[in-house]
């Protein structure tokens, strides 16, 4: 028989593969018997050992079991999250009440740190800090003109207690730049955006989050507007994110009879909790009217369930965010920490509010895009609800599951065109730039006005002021009709003011110029 000429090269390829084979299996074998000798490895544990003892090229393990638990936290559910030991310190300080640095609110504008306004009695007002000034260095640092974005400049500013910081001032008037040493302090942080009286009698309370000292500030509130004559009140919790759930509690039982449900929660590790109001309410006897909108999420829609289910005052508005997981936070070591989703909340019908969620991430979060497109902002006749999803209150209302706390009263985004042209400028922030920059270069002269009140009646918005804007909007492409021109221009005019307002007396001062453009509110007004 004749012999392939290549035989040779294909016996000597098998033995070399034979022996390559051979020590692969071999040191297979020794991690396999180490492992098996470690019954109590999961499989996790294994994989990972595997990488470390035997992968090709050296790996960061450490970065590889946080990518691992990431991703792993994503596919469960969308408020579950892992966090590393600088975000975790971050997030947590947000809803602490209080956090550690030089007291001033800044926005980076043109490049530059611009301080919008100092916190009263805070170390930047003690030193002379003044709103309107410009961060131009830190240290030996520049920060101006070099692209420092937001994150850059907390990390630069906030730091320990009695820790001291330098900065170089900007501010117009003055040639040279000003130098000033801050002495880092704990400043407090609100939850509570506004408190005031509407009118004699109609209190208004807008709340940004429920923080750990929410329950201490709202009584605070109330307490100052029932000296100035509140007999009713309007609680504004649109855009409310959440927060603590202790903090929902403490408020809602202030509206509440002692041992009226407020909500219970559940979860396969979690025993069913049931949570009462435990007090006699400083409201208990106060008609309410609550605000709530889809950026309306967790606590907020907690407080919203158990007033509605309780048969206790109006909801108003659109249908809110359908938040109704709980989270627990846990410590990991190193500073780490995991946020889990450990029960569901239920109000006090039995309604679990939390709306679907099918793996997308960003699609869950953006769903306010899916209620615009569908209809549902323009009408409520577009929302609809499974009769399986229907629940009855003690008073006979019927209340819906399934996605969020639908209100009583439907306030839906208004459809009207001759508002085309002032939409598009808001949306485009002409307004808002505009405002701030004349305030920046009128600051002096406006805070003579004393208060947002006093501002409100005697300051005029002039036809050159508006011609300003229309400019800008011109170099947008912005067009509109004569007409939509027209109603823009009075629109534009309040929302100017509000927003001047806020820049010169404090982002209180923005809530009383701006009612007569809040539909919702005027619509509570109106009961």
């Amino acid at each position: 028989m004749k012999r392939n000429h290549l035989t040779p090269i294909y016996l000597s390829l098998a033995v070399a593969f034979g022996v390559l084979l051979g020590v692969v299996v071999s040191r297979s074998n020794d991690a396999s018997t180490f492992m098996n000798r470690g019954g109590d490895m999961n499989l996790v544990d294994k994989v990972f050992y595997l990488i470390d003892n035997e992968y090709v090229d050296t790996v960061d393990i450490k970065k590889l079991n946080v990518d691992a638990v990431i991703s792993v936290i994503d596919k469960m559910d969308p408020h579950s999250e892992y966090f590393e030991p600088e975000v975790l310190e971050e997030v947590n300080e947000d809803l602490q009440g209080s956090f550690e640095g030089i007291g001033v609110t800044f926005r980076i504008e043109k490049d530059t740190i611009t301080i919008i306004s100092t916190i009263k009695g805070g170390p930047s007002e003690k030193t002379g800090i003044r709103a309107g000034d410009r961060i131009v260095y830190v240290g030996d640092s520049l920060v101006a003109g070099v692209g420092i974005n937001n994150n850059k400049v907390m990390k630069l500013l906030k730091g320990p207690r009695g820790t001291k910081v330098n900065v170089k001032i900007s501010r117009r008037g003055v040639s040279d730049m000003l130098d000033f040493t801050i002495t880092r302090d704990v400043i407090p942080t609100y939850s509570v955006d506004v408190a005031y009286m509407l009118d004699e009698t109609t209190g208004y309370i807008k709340l940004e989050k429920f923080i750990a000292t929410t329950h201490k500030e709202f009584v605070k509130a109330v307490k100052k507007l029932q000296a100035q004559g509140m007999q009713k009140l309007i609680f504004d919790l649109r855009d409310n994110g959440g927060g603590y759930l202790s903090e929902a509690v403490d408020i809602a039982d202030e509206f509440l009879p002692k041992g009226s449900l407020i909500v219970y929660t559940q979860g396969v590790h979690r025993d069913r909790q049931y949570i009462f109001a435990r007090r006699r309410g400083m409201l208990e006897d106060t008609p309410v009217t609550i605000l709530i909108d889809e950026g309306s999420a967790s606590a907020s829609e907690i407080v919203a369930g158990a007033l509605q289910d309780n048969d206790r005052g109006t909801i108003v508005g659109r249908r809110s965010f359908g938040k109704g997981l709980v989270q627990e936070q846990f410590d990991l070591g190193d500073g780490a920490g995991l946020r889990l989703t450990v029960a569901r909340y239920y109000t006090p019908t039995g309604r679990c509010i939390q709306k679907p969620y099918d793996g997308d991430r960003e699609k869950y979060i953006l769903e306010a895009y899916d209620r615009y497109n569908s209809g549902e902002m323009f009408s409520a006749d577009s929302i609809h609800f499974a009769d399986s999803l229907k629940y009855i209150t003690p008073g006979g209302k019927v209340v819906y599951g399934g996605g969020g706390i639908m209100p009583d009263v439907y306030v839906p985004l208004k459809q009207d065109s001759t508002e085309y042209f002032f939409n598009k400028i808001v949306n485009a922030s002409i307004v808002f730039q505009y405002a701030f920059d004349y305030s920046d270069a009128h600051r002096e002269e406006l805070m003579k006005y004393g208060d947002e009140r006093s501002f409100d009646k005697k300051f005029k918005f002039t036809d050159k002021m508006w011609d300003e804007i229309l400019m800008e909007a011109k170099k947008k492409k912005i067009t509109g009709t004569d007409e939509q021109i027209a109603v823009a221009k009075n629109m534009t005019a309040q929302l100017f003011k509000a927003y001047v307002a806020r820049n010169i007396f404090g982002d209180e001062a923005f809530y009383p110029l701006y009612e007569s453009l809040d539909e919702m509110l005027k619509e509570c007004l109106k009961n």
